[in-house]
Parts: C-alpha cells; structure tokens; sequence
C-alpha cells in the first residue's frame, strides 16, 4: 500500500516571530498526519514532534499556502 506523503509546516518555539520548519509528513487521515521521525536540530524547539499525529489546515505562508500542524490529533 502506498501512503501519501506531504510536507506540513511546524511551528518554531521561542522564536519571537512566526518561524516554520518543513517536516515530511504520511497522510494518516483527512487533515490528520504523522510526522516523519526526523531528528530535530539542537537549536530548534518544535511545537509537535518526530512521530506525532496532527491536525493540519491549509494556510498562507510567505511563500504560498501550506499544510501547517494546528493542534495534536
């Protein structure tokens, strides 16, 4: 079975600004993925991370509209 995969946007904590980090994502669901297990670099806090399941909504970033992680699934 081939399972879709995505790019969803997670938030940056601590950041002062909005600030996303592009993480792959498999769709599990409608609007529901799970995150790929991508090790986080040192400097970064993620709002959901490596593995989690969440909710994503389509929203405008500076460079186009993205799947962006809402809220934990």
């Amino acid at each position: 079975m081939i399972t879709a995969m995505e790019t969803v946007y997670v938030a940056l904590c601590d950041e002062g600004i909005d600030v996303w980090r592009p993480v792959v994502a498999e769709s599990v669901g409608e609007s529901v993925y799970r995150l790929a297990e991508t090790p986080v670099p040192e400097t970064e806090k993620w709002e959901f991370g490596p593995g989690s399941i969440v909710w994503c909504e389509l929203r405008q970033l500076s460079d186009g509209p993205a799947l962006v992680a809402v809220s934990s699934a």
